[in-house]
């Protein structure tokens, strides 16, 4: 399978997250995000283990609940606290930041190259976003804007860590075990924090199912199934992806606007995924060589 296969196939579970905002507000109970992202990731993961019947071992444990805690249990703990305390136009930019931690944390971490190239695409997915979805009204608050940092550095930190640490598995059983632990982690924060979810429709049942499988067990496997064959850095900028989607569905479905500057950032963010696939094709090929 060639290297512009994967990088589409992992381009579909961005393009995909774009539609949590859409699920969540139309088809969940408001109120209850910790919940929310516990019933996203335990739930998927028990089954896609009852599907590969493998469990850790030795030093697999430890690595697991941390790549859990990165990917899952953190990034959405602050992804929330962003999304309560910022502007969703502001807490997106903030989050736009992470390909630029990838760079840094992969040259720390895996010895990788920091191409200039690289860094420029990065600042403008940055400014894409921020012409997408930012309005000149929005306000700052230093707990979002920390929490929006926080969460971009730990999900930057996971894909890193993902990348440096091959499992000797599947990316199916990798998956499974992320997504169980990381909503393992978050299964005490929901029974301290937040209230017992009221009885729940058919409505919030697919709005649910649709999230654990579509939106987290699908995607984050072919997620992490592309970091297994790309650089951190090539698959990062992908993440982009999801504010796109989110806007277009967001016309499409809740009849919100679409103006020309939106449509402007929208090519920008586009043009700076390719840029950052452009900057990193030597790498693949000298790897391949």
């Amino acid at each position: 399978m060639t290297r512009d296969v994967d990088y589409l196939l992992t381009a579909i579970a961005p393009a995909v997250w774009g539609s949590t905002y859409l699920v969540t507000t139309q088809f969940l109970p408001q109120g209850y995000p910790l919940t929310v992202s516990m019933l996203r990731a335990l739930p998927a993961g028990l089954l896609l283990l009852l599907a590969v019947r493998q469990l850790p071992h030795g030093a697999w444990w430890s690595r697991v609940f941390v790549l859990g805690a990165l990917n899952f249990s953190i990034f959405w703990a602050m992804l929330f606290v962003a999304a309560y305390r910022l502007p969703g136009g502001v807490a997106a930019t903030v989050g736009a930041i992470q390909p630029l931690i990838v760079l840094l944390l992969a040259r720390l971490l895996l010895g990788s190259r920091i191409h200039p190239l690289a860094v420029f695409a990065s600042f403008a997915g940055v400014a894409g976003v921020a012409l997408l979805i930012l309005t000149p009204s929005a306000t700052l608050d230093p707990i979002g804007i920390a929490a929006g940092l926080a969460g971009a550095v730990s999900m930057a930190a996971g894909t890193v860590l993902t990348s440096r640490w091959r499992p000797p598995v599947s990316s199916l059983t990798f998956t499974a075990w992320q997504l169980t632990a990381g909503g393992m982690l978050l299964l005490p924060a929901v029974l301290w924090l937040e209230p017992t979810l009221p009885p729940l429709t058919s409505a919030n049942l697919a709005g649910f199912a649709y999230l654990g499988l579509i939106g987290a067990a699908f995607t984050y496997y072919l997620w992490f199934r592309g970091i297994g064959r790309l650089e951190p850095a090539t698959v990062s900028p992908l993440a982009l992806l999801s504010p796109v989607t989110a806007v277009i569905l967001g016309w499409a479905f809740l009849a919100q606007s679409l103006t020309p500057m939106q449509i402007a950032g929208m090519i920008l963010v586009l043009g700076s995924v390719w840029l950052s696939q452009r900057a990193q094709s030597p790498v693949a090929a000298r790897r391949a060589s």
